[in-house]
């Protein structure tokens, strides 16, 4: 969960041609799977988008932290006022692994490769795997992680040949410019 302090300013709302003052308020956020498919049902289009052209707007993403508010009642004003740092650190946290696991995924074995993810495909790989619905409130980058490595343990691929041949050339590449040798 992320937490901000977004400062009280004061805007103008040019619809009714006043200036609204906000005060300081503290969000609580949170990059989860409930957070994505709520955004997901307002705009019906994936969040986690891989492509340029899936480039959300300013609205989508102000949108988006609405989504990710755990606090109830708060103003739509205070996320008009949300400053640079403020957005700077909701892009680091939505952007950040929240794992320390790897996998290193093979080409075919990949769920992610060739889908477009929406929220409805992983609660499918949630219910595939056997994961509890309560890591729906997990950061999704988490969630995703565990959903991997489940796919990576119940579908193990084998290399072939020529893999394991790229693979080895790949590696001695690296330790022979790790330790400055030619072979």
């Amino acid at each position: 969960m992320l937490q901000i302090t977004v400062p009280g300013t004061e805007l103008f709302d040019e619809s009714t041609e006043t200036f609204i003052r906000t005060k300081d308020t503290q969000l609580k956020l949170e990059h989860s799977l409930l957070s994505i498919s709520k955004w997901e049902s307002k705009w019906c289009k994936p969040f986690l988008g891989t492509n340029k052209e899936d480039k959300r707007t300013n609205k989508e993403m102000l949108d988006y932290i609405e989504c990710m508010t755990l606090n109830s009642n708060v103003p739509k004003d205070v996320y008009s006022a949300l400053t640079q740092e403020n957005l700077r650190a909701i892009s680091r946290y939505i952007n950040h692994p929240m794992t320390a696991s790897t996998v290193t995924e093979m080409s075919k074995s990949n769920p992610f490769r060739h889908e477009i993810v929406t929220s409805e495909l992983i609660y499918y790989w949630m219910i595939a795997y056997q994961i509890p619905f309560e890591c729906e409130k997990w950061h999704i980058n988490r969630l995703i992680m565990l959903i991997k490595i489940c796919n990576a343990k119940n579908n193990p691929k084998k290399m072939n040949k020529r893999e394991v041949m790229m693979q080895n050339h790949a590696l001695n590449k690296a330790r022979r410019k790790a330790l400055h040798t030619k072979g």
